[in-house]
């Protein structure tokens, strides 16, 4: 009686049995909390200074962030259990609430730093670029479904999504939001290349996109000013290169293994926008090479792990799931590239946040939203190819019988 009793005790089981195959991937789920949980501590850090100088509160930011936190995880929780079909049906809905929510800014947006990208809710201010990223991969995902042949073999069908990219760049680039439309950019014509276009569709959209790119950069004297000081940040410090000088020294300073959590002397009000664009700074100051390096390798595993899940679901016919997997891990690289090329001085700075790590409710949301999508994209993988195995398990094990 005791031996039983021990035998069906849980906690003992627990300890002493295999744990049970999961119909999702629990590293991408460590990867994503992992990092919200990186963006939590350095967005503590970063942020004392500037939460004194504003509100006199050192931990406002940061309290705000563990907020967003709990509600990018609820909004997860939600987006995983509504199946991929659903999405697939409300992926041309998502598409014009974005567009609408796009002309509001225009008009109710609150203007920061010269921008106007945030509608004021009160409690937060919402940022519908962040949403019409993932309205957009959403779209291009089902329109990739229904005219997947189109696609590969007309003309016609490789533009029609391009069509819907220039109304959204339109939109955010009267905020302006040259960012935003870059990201949007490339992760179409990723998702394009992987649908199957043709290799000169492909290598004309990037040189027309290229272009447009270099014609916007030039037509506004702010953002060739961008261009110029990350050409040659220390001939004007003080002036246009300020912001990408602060963020060298901060990343001199860190050196391999950095000055220690909680000691930049960059964040004290030197470097403008520590706890939001230019987080992964004050990260190498305090963590040095190690720690960003270790953030890069987390940051690209959950890359990789969405890209990877997307070719599954591919081969497998699940083209939805299969497409906006890959935009997804698309995505996330590319905008994290930006960030950190940026705030390195690889690349002319922009504003884009370093995925689930930077400081900001509406970026946490929907990249909390997309990863969590793409958990939902392997669970239905899972689940087909599970019952899949079972049936022809079944059926092997039948055959005797009918003998």
């Amino acid at each position: 009686m005791t031996a039983g009793r021990l035998k069906n005790n849980r906690i003992l089981n627990w300890f002493s049995e295999p744990s049970q195959p999961a119909l999702y991937d629990r590293q991408l789920v460590w990867l994503a909390l992992g990092l919200m949980l990186f963006g939590l501590i350095m967005v503590c850090s970063a942020s004392i200074p500037v939460a004194i100088r504003l509100v006199d509160m050192p931990f406002y930011f940061a309290t705000r962030q563990g907020v967003y936190l709990l509600g990018a995880t609820l909004l997860a929780c939600i987006a995983m259990s509504i199946p991929l079909s659903r999405w697939q049906r409300l992926s041309v809905p998502s598409l014009l609430v974005s567009i609408v929510l796009l002309v509001v800014v225009m008009f109710v947006g609150h203007s920061v730093n010269g921008a106007s990208r945030w509608i004021p809710l009160g409690f937060f201010n919402l940022q519908p670029a962040e949403g019409a990223k993932l309205a957009l991969l959403l779209f291009i995902s089902g329109y990739l479904v229904r005219r997947h042949g189109e696609v590969q073999e007309k003309i016609r069908g490789f533009l029609k999504p391009l069509g819907v990219l220039i109304v959204l760049a339109f939109l955010l680039l009267s905020q302006p939001d040259l960012g935003t439309v870059i990201v949007m950019f490339v992760t179409t014509i990723g998702m394009l290349f992987i649908a199957g276009a043709k290799l000169w569709q492909f290598i004309s959209l990037m040189g027309v996109g290229i272009a447009s790119i270099a014609a916007l950069i030039i037509a506004e004297p702010y953002r060739l000013r961008r261009v110029t000081s990350f050409l040659d940040p220390w001939q004007d410090p003080f002036g246009s290169g300020y912001q990408l000088t602060q963020s060298l020294m901060a990343f001199g300073r860190g050196g391999w293994w950095g000055q220690g959590l909680g000691n930049s002397v960059q964040k004290l009000e030197y470097l403008p926008e520590a706890h939001t664009d230019f987080v992964i700074a004050v990260l190498a100051e305090e963590l040095g090479l190690i720690g960003v390096t270790v953030l890069l390798l987390m940051v690209f595993a959950l890359a990789f792990k969405a890209l990877q899940i997307g070719r599954r679901c591919l081969e497998a016919e699940q083209m939805f799931g299969g497409f906006l997997a890959s935009g997804i891990g698309i995505w996330i690289s590319f905008q994290a590239l930006v960030n950190v090329g940026a705030a390195s001085g690889m690349i002319p700075t922009k504003g884009l946040t370093l995925p689930l790590v930077s400081y900001g409710g509406s970026s946490l949301f929907i990249m909390a939203t997309a990863v969590a999508l793409v958990i939902r994209v392997d669970y239905e993988y899972r689940l087909q190819t599970s019952q899949a195995h079972q049936r022809i398990r079944t059926h092997d094990e039948r055959k005797p019988e009918k003998q």
